[in-house]
This record gives structure tokens, sequence and C-alpha cells, in this order.
């Protein structure tokens, strides 16, 4: 479960429906729990829905404002996601045969298979959001508390830096 469940049935959506999605209190705390945030402020959703026949495409722009916790020292970091999405609902496959080899292509990566009868736009929008949001936020402490741990920057580390070593010695 995604925390943001708007399910739409198949049968009631129509080329050209447009959709406003705003996540409450409750959706924003349960997204924040499964995504790892101290906090998600506001999720919202605007979409454009387009059907031929059993595939329904969603086109819109989610917006967020979270707080994540500092990979380094655990502070907190304010974040705001601003995201154009193109997500592409369509049947699922038979897996009939689970051992046949599948090769994703690039138009593949936003397809979300649906059951044939509803479609989870609100499942899909917080798995955009999942994959919008840094996966490492760094505060603005964070280089001074590496440095002080004494890990070494990549420039420092780096084979340019261990040659230049070589030549200052």
């Amino acid at each position: 479960m995604s925390g943001f469940d708007h399910r739409i049935n198949l049968s009631q959506v129509r080329s050209g429906d447009r959709i406003e999605l705003t996540a409450s209190e409750d959706e924003r705390r349960a997204v924040a729990e499964r995504l790892g945030l101290e906090s998600l402020d506001r999720l919202e959703a605007h979409v454009a829905l387009e059907k031929d026949g059993e595939k329904v495409s969603a086109k819109g722009r989610l917006q967020a404002a979270l707080e994540q916790s500092c990979v380094i020292t655990g502070d907190t970091v304010a974040a705001r996601i601003d995201e154009a999405f193109d997500i592409l609902f369509v049947p699922a496959p038979d897996v009939s045969a689970p051992d046949e080899e599948v090769e994703l292509r690039a138009e593949d990566c936003d397809v979300v298979f649906h059951d044939g009868s509803v479609v989870d736009l609100g499942g899909a929008i917080a798995d955009t959001l999942a994959l919008a949001i840094d996966p490492y936020p760094r505060s603005a402490g964070a280089d001074a508390a590496l440095k002080e741990a004494g890990v070494l920057s990549e420039a420092e580390a780096g084979p340019f830096a261990a040659l230049a070593k070589l030549k200052r010695d």
C-alpha cells in the first residue's frame, strides 16, 4: 500500500478528464513513513487522463514539500519537489511462463500494471515521489562533519590526488 490510494474505476475514465489530488494529513503521514521521511507537509498532483481501450495515460505534475534526515549528520534537510510525470497504466501481462526473460526498454519504465478494473493513480504518484526525492540528502554541515571524522573528499582520495601527492614528495 502506498498510503496515497486513489483508485479510479476504468469504466469511469474518460479521455480529457482532469484530476486534482491533494493528500490528507493521514495520507501524507503514511507516505512519509513508507519513504523514510521526517515529514511530508505537502503532496499534490495535477493530472490529465487519456484512455485508449484498456490503456490509461496519466500526465501531469507532482508537487511536494518534505523533510529528510541528512545521511551524514542526521540533521533535517528540507526539500521541495516539482516533477512532471507521464505514467501509462496497462493490463497486467500473463505471467504463465515465470522463467521467461523480460527485457525492459526505456519507454517501459513509467508503465504501471492494472487488474483490468481499476488503476491506483495515488499509488503511482507516491511511487513517482519516491523516485524524485534525493536518496542521499546532505545538510549544510555535512562536509565539515566528514572532514572532522577524517573522511577524504573525492578530490583528496581520487587517483589524481595520489599522483599529486607523489609529485609533492
